[in-house]
């Protein structure tokens, strides 16, 4: 037998003696042992069964009362909201989270910061923007007093996006440029760039065309750089978007057009950004005269748009 064997029988037999233990041990020794095993299942990709030992848990430790291990019980939240995180249930995954999240803030705990840094990321992803800046604005105050410029400048840009889901487009700027300065100080180029290329989109919203322009030029030349192509489309098509507003029609159907070939070019394709790019595009030859070439580039969208809504449907 290799040593990979022996390793896998090992695993083996620790899981069977975890099992063999649950009769034989009661409180918080049963509850740590029901976590033990949701975690080993877990690593198995077995996110059903993990996450009912994880219930398991957690039911013993808040049935203890006071006598129960705080942290016994975050650790049991925490399993429950990562195993709910791979099972695509965000808005439970995030919920469970918060509670150990709380649990470990209460206890001063130096893990309530990370796991609190990974729930601001569950809220965004269930689109819970205002849990988001709720808890990265504060992720970002520890980190700031903890000195780690960087952690901030994390939590900061997270919070933009947030703003800018909302359409608080004047707060997101605020949140994007305190995120620049820390990320410019910890020379962090490239995320340096990302606030310009989102700042650009939030100066767009609110008319600011030059300053938009100034925005998405900075993060472009970053990108170019930094051979970054999947970022440099997006801050082309800020440029774009920049251009027509200032009515420089030609020159920003020219830069949607780079950023249209570019899109075209990735495998998979991404169809919604070429449908709204090619949408403005069809806006901007309207404004040139060019009915009948607009006409035609909506009838083609007509198409892929209408499978993009029964996707939609079907999710």
């Amino acid at each position: 037998m290799s040593d990979e064997d022996d390793l896998g029988q090992d695993d083996l037999v620790t899981e069977e003696m975890l099992w063999d233990r649950i009769p034989e041990v009661e409180g918080a020794d049963r509850a740590s042992t029901y976590y033990e095993l949701s975690a080993r299942i877990y690593a198995r990709g077995q996110y059903d069964e993990a996450l009912a030992l994880a219930e398991t848990a957690r039911d013993i430790y808040s049935g203890l009362g006071s006598s129960a291990s705080s942290e016994g019980l975050a650790q049991a939240y925490s399993a429950i909201g990562y195993n709910l995180n791979q099972l695509k249930r965000m808005e439970e995954a995030a919920s469970a989270m918060s509670k150990a999240v709380d649990i470990l803030r209460a206890s001063k705990s130096p893990i309530a910061l990370e796991l609190a840094c990974t729930l601001g990321e569950w809220w965004y992803s269930s689109k819970n923007y205002q849990k988001v800046i709720e808890t990265m604005e504060e992720c970002a105050q520890e980190h700031l007093l903890d000195g780690s410029d960087l952690g901030a400048g994390n939590d900061l840009y997270l919070v933009g996006c947030a703003h800018r889901e909302l359409k608080d487009f004047n707060s997101a700027i605020s949140s994007f440029t305190h995120a620049r300065s820390l990320f410019k100080k910890c020379h962090e180029v490239i995320n340096v760039a990302r606030c310009d290329s989102k700042m650009a989109s939030c100066h767009f919203e609110l008319g600011h065309g030059e300053t938009a322009l100034h925005a998405a030029r900075k993060a472009l030349d970053v990108f170019e750089t930094a051979r970054d192509h999947h970022r440099e489309t997006f801050a082309l098509l800020e440029l774009g978007k920049a251009q027509v507003l200032l009515n420089r029609f030609e020159e920003g159907l020219a830069t949607f057009e780079m950023v249209l070939q570019t899109a075209t070019d990735e495998d998979p394709r991404d169809f919604e950004l070429i449908v709204d790019v090619e949408t403005r595009m069809a806006n901007v030859m309207r404004s040139l005269g060019r009915i009948e070439a607009a006409d035609e580039i909506m009838r083609r969208l007509a198409s892929i748009s209408e499978i993009l809504d029964e996707q939609e449907e079907g999710a």
